[in-house]
Order: structure tokens, then sequence, then C-alpha cells
């Protein structure tokens, strides 16, 4: 680990099928494609010095042409991704060194900012690892398999995990190597090693776009932003 660098990988290879097969990430939101809202963010942000676009192999001609038409410098890679979204962050990571922090995001969370990117960075230095989360605001059950309550979680220690996620390149890339099964985010990894990840105020604005109704959800809190 030479490098001192600042890397965001963005995951942008979903399959897009709870929005009728239309490519979420390719979408419009007030006049631009989902996903370049997202790599906006990092493009923008003083502390990230590259960029690697992670796309499905049938998107990377129009992700390509996508970085060239917003002119993204940092923009250093657009590489095919996995089947699964851990596949695909470890593709992102494979394009990846000399960097010592990595910033995972989620292209279908366009609505992330600079200023949460660089809290994420900041909360990292403790343990080298932190994602950006919400209080959740719903009282949540716990359900056996039959659908019957086990239980009632107390509400006060329940977190909404977002994305980005910040690791210590090292951290990050052993978890991948180590993983054994598929996990839904990249902080799991690290806690399966026994690492401590630092929860940092995200945004209740910062959605993941999943549905029709989630994109029209993210043209207003657009909308109201500026």
């Amino acid at each position: 680990m030479t490098g001192q660098k600042t890397a965001a990988i963005i995951v942008a290879a979903g399959r897009g099928e709870r929005m009728g097969g239309v490519d979420k990430v390719f979408a419009p939101l007030a006049g631009k494609p989902v996903l370049a809202r997202a790599v906006d963010a990092f493009q923008q942000c003083p502390s990230v010095d590259r960029i690697v676009v992670v796309l499905a192999e049938h998107n990377l001609k129009r992700g390509r042409e996508l970085v060239e038409k917003e002119g993204w410098s940092k923009v250093s890679d657009v590489c095919p991704g996995g089947g699964e979204r851990q596949q695909s962050v470890a593709a992102g990571l494979n394009r990846l060194k000399d960097c010592r922090w990595v910033v995972i995001h989620d292209g279908a969370r366009p609505l992330v900012t600079v200023a949460i990117i660089e809290s994420g960075l900041e909360a990292a230095k403790e343990t080298g690892a932190a994602v950006a989360a919400v209080p959740v605001t719903d009282t949540i059950k716990l359900a056996s398999e039959e659908d019957f309550i086990l239980g009632t979680p107390p509400r006060q220690r329940l977190w909404a995990v977002q994305t980005p996620q910040v690791f210590r390149f090292d951290i990050i890339t052993e978890g991948h190597r180590r993983a054994e099964g598929m996990a839904t985010d990249d902080s799991s990894l690290v806690e399966r090693l026994g690492g401590r990840v630092k929860l940092y105020m995200g945004s209740y604005d910062n959605i993941k776009i999943t549905t029709a109704n989630g994109l029209a959800l993210a043209e207003v809190l657009l909308k109201r932003r500026k």
C-alpha cells in the first residue's frame, strides 16, 4: 500500500427487475440519467481521485458514451459487473491499485451529496470502515417463516443502511477475498472478519431507486433541493 489516493466504485450492474425491465440507472431524472447524477457527486468531491463505474455487459457502450458526454475526468474505468452485486464490487476492486480508501456507492442512489461522501471518509478514519445510514422511523418486527411475530427490536438501536460505504482498501479487499457466500452489502463482509464498522449519518433523501414510484419521489426531492 504505497498510495494514499481515494477511489470510488459506482455499482450499476443491476437488472432493474422491479422497474419492468427498464435500466433504472439510465432512466431520466430531471433531464439527466440517474447514473449521471450519482457520478456527478463523486466527480465534484475534492477528496475523490478516481472513479470506476461498474455496469452490466450490455450497458458498457452506453456507459462509456455517457462518460464522454459528461466529461468526467475522474472516471478511469467502465467495466462489466457480475450477476450479483458483490461480484460487481469485486470487479471494480480489481481495477484499482495504489489507493488507500475506497468509497462504494450504488448507482441507483442519485441524490448522494459531496457532504455525505466527505462525512464517510472522515468517519472511516476511526476503524477503517464506515457506512452511511439513517435511524429507522417505523417499528420493526422480526417474523417467523410462517409470518408470525417473533419479537420487536428496540427502534432506537436500528439503522437503515445506505451507501456510500467507505473502507480502507486492504480491509475491503480482504473481506471480498475471504467471503463465503453472498452478502447484501460490503460492510457485512468486514463484520465477518471481526472488523468494527462505524455508522455515520446519511440522509433520508438519499433513496435507492428500485421502482417507478421511487423515480418519481427522487424527482420531487431533487426539485425541492434546487
